[in-house]
């Protein structure tokens, strides 16, 4: 780099590079404009340079860059010298960056033609899709006022109008060489050029002589930074030389070792001044218009202060600053309205009074951490803002002095830890924070501005009482003392009690209506171990948690706008009575011991009592209810049932699963629901559907597992539909239904789409070899009419059936041998098949159309395996015992076979795995146990 600070192009571009990646700090001084040709001697070969146009090639061609050699050494030979613009960031002398050539120019022809207007000879190669961009000083001027100094440096080396453009001194009004590879002298050279800048950023190390004469041009300087480095008596003495100057900040510099160790700053126009983490004895500032002064955490013993003006001041963290020195330097400034000596331990009571009388106006003070301060007898009347971190003299008594501050709206007492009780009535004070006061007992605030409070690990805090009318949201969490809360909130909308342990039943008044707290929407007591008898009556409340509240047994809630309702964990609850609330939903299955329940909710449409065992009683009266599940309340008894299909007939699905007090009267009661369409009786001790049929004429879903009372003719009046003729779904897992029950079902209801036979232990061999004759007079349906005339175990259906069956679950049927379904039996909707833990089947022979999955998982006893299902798309065979030989021959019949789950399966080895691949290539997932 030239010491003019011109970029000098006579290199390669690869070399310029590799120094911009071995010096990336490096600065880049702007210089004036040169338009000479450096490399030529004689005059006539001077070729004269012209602004460059910019050339953009087409997006549509595939450019050749200027990473090519060739093009490198053509442009390295012109031996262009242009002006520097300032790189601050990178720092590096750089070639600016060749044209871009098209796949229609070769390298060559950057040497034909010279840049002389009349000649076009290297012109005349670019193709048809460059387009010229001719852009005005004032467009781009415009454009580059959006421009960091970083991307102006960038642009400077695109051409020598954008250079001229880039270090324009509209942009260069801040100079800031903090964090930067720079020399002395390249700053003193940038302050000769840029002498109208108004900020300057610099650090201290590189203050020198010539430097300081360099700063003595900028005339117009505002602000100044000086950050590290060692300052003399020279440097504050320069100050006089920025006449406009009104904002100085010195960070973490040094005196001089051997001088006064004292800094002087006089300056007439100084509004703002930071000294902060500076070395030295003694500060003296003497500004008229100084307005802000900060001395944060520097080592100074005395501050001397001629600043009329002065409105904040901050001494924080200065821990050699007397009680003398702080006082001399407050007192003085009468205007002072921000005060910060935290961390000045040295301050007495004494300071503060006598700051409080000389500075009248005084709206903010942070006094943190300082152990000899209690308040006593300070008077500052117009505070706004009190900070009292970890204040060991605040206790009690204090508050006499608070309560003077009628201005005071932010009051922090955080861990003072001898402070017993708060009690403030201020009418401006919006917020107070009591963290970790760890002896304070009792807390009284009146205020009608309050709006937030802050109270944390307080352990031995008992009573709070609270006088607001803006508070919105009231936290107290974890206050393990705490047993009294009195409000008088007309706004509170949210209260957090959580873990408060000590919480009496008494709460409940203080949040029902008349309590003082009249638009409360969200109560949360969760953990409050002491609640045994909840009662609330509140008509705003919207939200109520109780979850961990083990000791609540009585629960009664009047809340017609109650939306939410949170009880995990009450499994103590007896009785509970929600009369009325707004609730659209609500789960007591959590609630095991409920015995009593009284429900009145317009809109409630989903109930679930599932698991409320000794519920006995049970009073539900929502007209809107859509799904009520009474599982396992075995209590339940028809009267029961009876009412609350009385007052809820709007019951669509109704699960009275283990409901073994539940007989006939009760199911004839159902014929009120004239909308339900899904009813589950399983485990109950039903003995025919007589009830069912009677009462539930639009049932579709059925289910009746585990009924082992159930008769073998209860099906009969299901056949061919003329009884319940909209159901599609049926489930008799586990049952005790005989096999020609069964069969008959099968055979003469088509119109069933989803059959579950799960755990049938008097089912056997499945096999629907249909014939088309006719088997069954239309009288008696139920019988064959000779036996003689079957085959053993084939069924024969009056016709050709179009089955409707999709779904059949017949998982851990031991006793079932062999499952055959012909194409005979045209179940062409048959889509799912799931056999798996029928460990002796040892047989299966489909042909079904549409079957797309087929489960036989752990059917170990299978060897013969015939699949005519061209759409079957997952074969699941986990743990079987079919051979290999069998396998890949049902596999060749499966073309659109996806998935295929061989896992444990002891007969087929990796080898077939592999031969399985070969036979269905589009096989897409194969799990196997190699």
């Amino acid at each position: 780099m030239a010491l003019d600070g011109s970029w000098a192009l006579d290199g390669s571009l690869e070399e310029e590079e590799q120094r911009q990646e071995a010096h990336p700090d490096e600065v880049l001084l702007p210089s004036s404009p040169s338009h000479a040709i450096s490399g030529t001697e004689n005059a006539a070969d001077e070729v004269p340079l012209k602004r460059p146009k910019l050339f953009v090639p087409s997006l549509e061609m595939n450019c050749v860059t200027s990473s090519s050699s060739s093009a490198m050494e053509q442009y390295s030979s012109t031996n262009l010298e242009y002006d520097s613009s300032p790189n601050l960031e990178h720092g590096l002398t750089q070639n600016p960056p060749p044209r871009v050539l098209q796949p229609s120019e070769s390298t060559e022809s950057l040497n034909t033609g010279d840049d002389n207007e009349g000649d076009h000879g290297g012109r005349d190669n670019i193709n048809h899709h460059e387009v010229k961009l001719d852009l005005t000083d004032d467009l781009i001027h415009m454009v580059f006022s959006f421009l960091d100094h970083k991307t102006l440096c960038t642009t400077g080396l695109v051409c020598r109008q954008w250079h001229a453009a880039s270090v324009h001194e509209d942009f260069w009004r801040c100079l800031n060489f903090e964090n930067c590879r720079i020399t002395a002298e390249q700053v003193a050279k940038l302050c000769r050029r840029y002498t109208r800048a108004v900020e300057l950023h610099l650090p201290g190390s590189l203050l020198d002589i010539p430097v300081r004469e360099a700063l003595r041009t900028l005339r117009s300087l505002e602000v100044l930074t000086i950050d590290r480095g060692t300052l003399s008596d020279a440097f504050f003495s320069l100050l006089a030389d920025f006449p406009v100057l009104n904002r100085l900040i010195i960070t973490e510099a040094a005196l001089e070792r051997g001088g006064t160790q004292e800094i002087h700053i006089h300056h007439e126009s100084l509004r703002y001044l930071e000294v902060v983490r500076c070395r030295a004895l003694r500060i003296s500032v003497s500004c008229s218009l100084l307005e802000t002064l900060s001395l944060k955490r520097s080592g100074i013993s005395s501050a001397i202060l001629s600043c009329p003006l002065l409105r904040e001041l901050d001494v924080s963290s200065c821990h050699k600053l007397s009680d003398p020195g702080v006082r001399g330097a407050a007192i003085s400034c009468p205007l002072l309205q921000s005060l910060d000596i935290s961390n000045c331990s040295y301050v007495s009571d004494d300071t503060l009074r006598e700051i409080a009388a000389a500075c009248t106006d005084l709206r903010f003070l942070d006094a943190s951490y300082c152990p000899n301060i209690s308040l006593e007898a300070v008077r500052m009347p117009r505070l706004v803002d009190l900070r009292m971190h970890n204040c060991e003299g605040i206790n009690a008594t204090s508050m006499a002095s608070l309560s003077q501050c009628f201005y005071l709206e932010a009051l922090q007492l955080d861990f003072c830890w001898l402070l017993t009780s708060v009690t403030l009535d201020l009418p401006r004070l919006r917020h107070i924070s009591l963290v970790n006061c760890r002896k304070i007992v009792e807390l009284n605030l009146s205020s009608p501005a309050l709006v937030s409070i802050n109270i944390t690990s307080c352990p031995i805090l008992s009573r709070v009482d609270i006088t607001s009318t803006a508070l919105e949201k009231l936290v107290l969490q974890k206050q393990k003392s705490l047993t009294t809360i009195t409000l008088q909130c007309l706004h509170l909308y949210e209260v957090d009690l959580t873990e408060c342990e000590s919480l009496t039943n008494s709460i409940c008044e203080v949040f029902s209506e008349g309590g003082g707290c009249p638009m409360l929407n969200t109560l949360i007591l969760d953990s409050c171990e002491s609640l045994s008898n909840v009662y609330l009556n509140s008509v705003s409340l919207h939200m109520l948690s109780l979850t961990g509240c083990r000791g609540v047994t009585n629960l009664q809630l009047a809340c017609p706008s109650l939306q939410k309702i949170c009880l995990d964990g009450c499994d103590h609850l007896d009785r509970a009575s929600f009369s009325p609330v707004g609730l659209c939903s609500l789960n007591l299955g959590i609630c095991p011991h409920l015995t009593e329940l009284e429900i009145i909710a317009p809109q409630m449409t989903s109930l679930e009592l599932k698991g409320c065992g000794v519920l006995s009683q049970a009073n539900i009266d929502c007209p809107q209810l859509h799904s009520l599940d009474a599982s396992f309340c075995s209590l339940l008894n028809d009267d029961c049932l009876a009412a609350a299909t009385a007052a809820c007939p709007s019951i669509e699905l109704l699960v009275l699963m283990s409901c073994t007090s539940i007989g006939p009267e009760g199911l004839l009661a159902l014929q009120r629901l004239s909308n339900l369409t899904l009813l589950d009786l399983s485990y109950t001790f039903l003995t025919n559907l007589q009830p069912v049929i009677d009462s539930c004429p639009q049932l579709k879903v059925l289910k009746l597992q585990a009924c082992k009372y159930l008769e073998n003719s209860a099906l009969i009046p299901l056949h061919r539909g003329r009884t319940l003729p909209k159901l599609c779904e049926l489930d008799l897992s586990y049952g005790t239904l005989s096999q020609s029950a069964i069969e008959e079902l099968l055979a003469w209801c088509p119109h069933l789409t989803h059959l579950s036979l799960n755990g049938c232990v008097n089912m056997h061999d499945l096999d629907w070899r249909f014939q088309a004759s006719n088997s069954y007079s239309d009288s008696e349906p139920h019988r064959k009419q000779n036996k003689s005339d079957l085959r053993d175990d084939q069924i024969h259906v009056e016709g050709s059936p179009n089955r409707s069956l999709q779904h059949l679950n017949c998982v851990g049927c031991a006793n079932i041998k062999k499952v055959v379904i012909p194409a005979s039996a045209y179940c062409m909707s048959l889509s799912s098949l799931n056999l798996s833990l029928s460990a002796n089947i040892q047989e299966v022979n489909l042909a079904c159309l549409n079957l797309a999955t087929l489960n036989l998982s752990n059917c170990v006893a299978l060897e013969i395996l015939k699949l005519d299902c061209p759409r079957l798309t997952s074969l699941l065979l986990q743990a079987c015992g079919i051979e290999e030989q069998e396998l890949e021959c049902t596999i060749q019949s499966c073309n659109l076979l996806e998935t295929l789950d061989v896992r444990f399966c002891p007969k087929v080895s990796s080898t077939s795995i592999a031969k399985l691949r070969l036979i269905s290539p589009d096989l897409k997932r194969i799990f196997s146990s190699f």
